[in-house]
């Protein structure tokens, strides 16, 4: 289930000014059971003020009142009119301490995949395309400095992603490979009826 905004402060309003068991604002606020014995005792968020969960919308005064004539019912949140889209995955962050590793971990995938294509070596290891050009042509800036190196074992991607890199980059490259052999044996099979004509 998902957890009020604030739980805390939610729990400290929950206690003060509802008829509701310990229990029951626990399972609501993603806290224990103690805790919430601690807010009413005064020992637990002494200075958190409390937050009103149904003027921010999460919860309906008829909900609480169900649940308080209830011991065993449980506080439902308040659906979002709008649903959150979730989080896209954004640009791969890695360290400043990490980012030399960059070219040696270009360098490893070039030699050792060269079926990965620019763009997924570039997911893989957050970097740009012009940086893995310079590095495939040997033009990098630091070109002499460069020692090829597992890009798993330097932390800038997981193992499972460089597999699933590898199949999708060979499985691509199958496709491409038939397609010429298919288009190779089509003209072969003609050229002998071309040929009885003459």
């Amino acid at each position: 289930m998902t957890q009020p905004l604030m739980p805390m402060a939610t729990a400290v309003w929950l206690v003060d000014n509802t008829a509701l068991t310990f229990r029951q604002i626990a399972e609501f606020c993603g806290l224990h059971e103690l805790e919430i014995q601690g807010i009413a005792d005064g020992t637990v968020g002494t200075h958190i003020v409390g937050q009103d969960p149904t003027a921010n919308g999460q919860l309906t005064q008829a909900e609480i009142d169900r649940c308080a004539a209830d011991e065993g019912a449980r506080l439902k949140l308040r659906e979002d009119d709008v649903k959150a889209l979730p989080r896209t995955k954004g640009p791969r962050y890695t360290p400043v301490s990490k980012r030399q590793d960059k070219p040696d971990a270009i360098a490893w995938l070039v030699r050792h995949h060269p079926e990965l294509s620019d763009l997924a070596i570039s997911r893989l290891v957050g970097t740009t395309k012009p940086t893995i050009q310079a590095i495939r042509e040997k033009s990098h800036w630091n070109a002499q400095n460069i020692k090829p190196q597992d890009p798993v074992g330097l932390g800038l991607c997981k193992q499972s992603e460089l597999d699933a890199a590898v199949r999708l980059a060979a499985e691509r490259r199958k496709k491409t490979d038939v397609k010429p052999e298919a288009e190779a044996e089509a003209p072969a099979a003609e050229a002998p009826e071309g040929e009885g004509e003459a």
